[in-house]
C-alpha cells in the first residue's frame, strides 16, 4: 500500500506537466480519507488569480491521466481549486510572493517570547520572515513555523 505523502510525490510531477502548459502554478496537494473516500486536493494559482475554465483544464487532464494509469489504488474524490484569499503558506516562495501583504504566522516554538504573529511580511530570507506587527518587527525562522496564511485585508 502506498502511503499518502508517496502517492502525493508521485502527482507533483504529472500535475507540474498539465499546468505548464497554462502557465500555471501548483500551490499544494492534499491526499487524506474524507469519510469512507479519499480526497485529492488540488490548489493552483497563476498571475491574475485562476478561472473557474483553468480549473476545469486541470481536472480534465489530471483525471484522464489517473484514469488511464491507475495511480492511486482506491476510489478517491478529486477536487481542483484556488488556493483563496486567505491562502497557506508553506514554503519560503509563498512567503517571498506574499510580501507586503498581510498575514498570520503560528509557530511550533516561541519566537522573541510569542506563538502567534499577525501583521505584513516585511522581509523574507533564506531561512527568515520578517513580520511587521503594530508593536513592533519580529524575525521568525521559518523552521519555527507551524502554520501560516494570508489575512483578508479589508483596507489592503
Amino acid at each position: 500500500m502506498i502511503s499518502a505523502t508517496e502517492t502525493i510525490e508521485k502527482l507533483e510531477g504529472i500535475i507540474a506537466s498539465i499546468l505548464s502548459d497554462r502557465a500555471l502554478e501548483l500551490v499544494d496537494i492534499e491526499f487524506h480519507t474524507s469519510g469512507k473516500r479519499w480526497l485529492l486536493r488540488v490548489y493552483i494559482d497563476k498571475q491574475g488569480g485562476v478561472t473557474i475554465d483553468d480549473c476545469e483544464y486541470v481536472s480534465r487532464e489530471l483525471s484522464r491521466i489517473l484514469d488511464v494509469n491507475d495511480l492511486i489504488e482506491h476510489a478517491y474524490t478529486l477536487e481542483v481549486s484556488s488556493p483563496g484569499l486567505t491562502r497557506a503558506l508553506k514554503k519560503r516562495e509563498d512567503f517571498t510572493r506574499a510580501r507586503g501583504k498581510k498575514c498570520r504566522i503560528i509557530a511550533n516554538r516561541q519566537v522573541e517570547g510569542k506563538l502567534e504573529f499577525s501583521g505584513i511580511i516585511a522581509d523574507v530570507t533564506d531561512d527568515e520572515v520578517v513580520m511587521q506587527e503594530k508593536i513592533g518587527m519580529f524575525t521568525i525562522p521559518i523552521c519555527a513555523i507551524k502554520k501560516a496564511h494570508l489575512e483578508f485585508d479589508i483596507e489592503g
